[in-house]
């Protein structure tokens, strides 16, 4: 790649960066200003740092452009870039876990000795991260461009915004809904080592405080600019992650985007569209760069997730009916009977198999808008079938994005689906 076009290739990533910065409003992603100020007398102390992450992930991609990085390497040589990282992650991960268990250990009287050379080890495995992480992002960067050019989803041959996404701890969401209703009013970004504890605490506060419900989540990605994805081991959920992320950005330069915090209808309509963009664009990059990893994740097709099996316990389907009665018993006016119904339901889900620390109404508020797979968190929220409905009769996916991504109220998909 020339100098020059790498040196333009910089100032357009410059560029993205500040726009995209700008949107997320300084610490904290707010979705609506007066719950999230009134929450941060709660979590000042806490909150994420944005700018400061954004300045570090930018110089990281200017460096990627202004080398050219991967494309001195081989086919062959990417493949095994993103593989060597993957593995990679195993060992620190397993080691991280290791630790923890050290210093849980009652029997362990001196952890910070017994544990020496597990930190020595980890400590070597995280510079050997430090090296290879930009190598794998700018492959996986490089594969997904490719894989929406084959989509039509350029201008140009490129995507715009470019892939850019940075491996990073992710930071934990607060989640505040109403006690009443069942809706996101806020939501507020907080430091990514918060422990369980601190979690704990800071809810009851909220909660107590402002009389509201609240729930702190992790997640897996966040659509800044470069977008930060969590670390992980599996590919198809890293690729998933990346062009879910990626569509985010796509979507944010046009109406259905920019209007992501307009009312909970047209926040499930993005997210549930770029669940189902996320999940296409991996399995074409899974068949077409890792083929023998497709095989063992069991991809087959470019199709939508399956619907759960229904045999045995289904997580969704049961989901599914909690919803339900819970809107219902809070259309009624009944708030505790609805709260005291999801402490019941959630005790059946840790029967199960399923531990799920707290289901409240702020859990179905941030959890109901992913409604890529029928039932589930979304009850019978009718937005997340309409986005279905119009994937299923768009002939392909750029096809579908470019429909929906114009759209700015939830009726115009409505007429969109309509018989």
């Amino acid at each position: 790649m020339p100098w020059y076009i790498r040196l333009l290739r910089g100032i357009e990533i410059g560029l993205y960066a500040i726009f995209f910065a700008g949107l997320l409003g300084g610490s904290s992603l707010l979705v609506s200003s007066k719950p999230s100020e009134a929450a941060r007398r709660y979590t000042r102390a806490v909150e994420f740092d944005y700018v400061s992450w954004t300045l570090e992930a930018f110089s990281v991609k200017l460096d990627q452009a202004a080398l050219g990085t991967p494309f001195y390497f081989t086919e062959t040589a990417r493949h095994q870039i993103v593989v060597d990282y993957l593995h990679l992650m195993d060992n620190i991960l397993s080691s991280e876990n290791r630790l923890n268990f050290l210093y849980s250990d009652p029997k362990v009287t001196k952890p910070a000795v017994a544990s020496l050379a597990l930190r020595a080890q980890l400590n070597a495995l995280y510079d050997h991260q430090q090296q290879l992480a930009p190598l794998a992002e700018a492959v996986l960067q490089e594969q997904i461009s490719a894989t929406l050019a084959d989509l039509g989803l350029t201008t140009g041959g490129q995507p715009l915004p470019p892939v850019l996404f940075h491996f990073s701890p992710l930071p934990y969401n607060l989640v505040i809904s109403p006690r009443a209703k069942i809706q996101q009013d806020a939501t507020i970004s907080l430091l990514p080592d918060l422990s369980v504890d601190q979690q704990i605490s800071l809810e009851f506060k909220v909660d107590s405080g402002l009389n509201v419900s609240s729930l702190v989540v992790p997640v897996g990605g966040i659509g800044s600019y470069p977008t930060m994805v969590m670390r992980n081991t599996a590919l198809d959920w890293l690729s998933d992650t990346i062009a879910h992320e990626w569509t985010h950005n796509w979507l944010t330069l046009r109406p259905l985007g920019l209007n992501y915090d307009t009312s909970p209808e047209l926040r499930t309509m993005n997210e549930t569209t770029a669940s189902i963009s996320g999940h296409e664009i991996s399995v074409l990059v899974l068949k077409r760069y890792y083929p023998e990893l497709a095989a063992e994740y069991g991809v087959q097709t470019v199709s939508l997730p399956p619907s759960p099996a229904v045999t045995g316990f289904n997580f969704n389907a049961e989901m599914h009916v909690t919803r339900v009665r819970v809107d219902e018993l809070l259309a009624q006016g009944k708030i505790t009977d609805a709260e005291a119904y999801m402490e019941q339901r959630r005790l059946f889900f840790w029967q199960n198999g399923y531990a799920i620390r707290k289901l409240n109404q702020a859990y179905f508020a941030f959890y109901g808008a992913y409604a890529e797979t029928p039932g589930g968190a979304a009850g019978e929220d009718p937005v997340g079938p309409a986005v279905r409905a119009l994937r299923a009769q768009s002939g392909t996916l750029a096809a579908f994005l470019k429909t929906i991504s114009q759209m700015d109220s939830f009726q115009q998909l409505q007429a969109a689906v309509s018989p």
